[in-house]
């Protein structure tokens, strides 16, 4: 899942930038952004169905607390972000085309005042989503690195009974 938002986001700047590849970019990031929604749904689904492993001894308790929010931060953005999009394409009136034929239906009314509020929000969200994806990234990477803690299969999506 990670290879997709960083792939998105980097799709999104770029699709912006080159406009001589907009079309191209935009076939395969409505998709994608509709694959990072279900995979957070995935995610979301398991993270509160399944007891989460103990925090690893080496996060005191502001860390802890930390970790919790960027967590709930995350799951947020990652859930409202492909969200905020589909609304934006639907206000537009322009499909999320899946794959061939087969496209999503609108979940907002065809309203040009609603797409430019909704372009500004998804931008602002996808910003605030790569800045915290970073910090979680450099976070597990000083744990990986750094202290060697093992929290990689703290985080997994099906955690072994011997974490932490």
């Amino acid at each position: 899942m990670a290879v997709m938002v960083i792939a998105q986001f980097f799709i999104g700047v770029t699709m912006i930038a080159a406009l001589s590849y907009y079309p191209l970019l935009l076939a395969i990031h409505r998709p994608l952004g509709i694959a990072i929604l279900v995979f957070a749904i995935v995610r979301l689904a398991n993270r509160l169905t399944r007891r989460l492993p103990p925090f690893l001894t080496t996060m005191g308790p502001l860390e802890r607390r930390i970790a919790s929010y960027s967590e709930y931060l995350l799951y947020a953005l990652l859930l409202v972000q492909p969200l905020i999009g589909w609304a934006m394409l639907s206000a537009a009136q322009s499909p999320v085309v899946l794959v061939g034929a087969l496209h999503l239906p609108a979940i907002a009314p065809h309203n040009l005042t609603l797409y430019a509020v909704l372009r500004t929000a998804h931008t602002v969200a996808a910003y605030l989503l790569f800045a915290t994806f970073t910090a979680h990234i450099c976070a597990v990477m000083f744990h990986t690195v750094a202290l060697r803690d093992g929290i990689i299969r703290r985080m997994s999506l099906w955690p072994s009974k011997n974490n932490g």
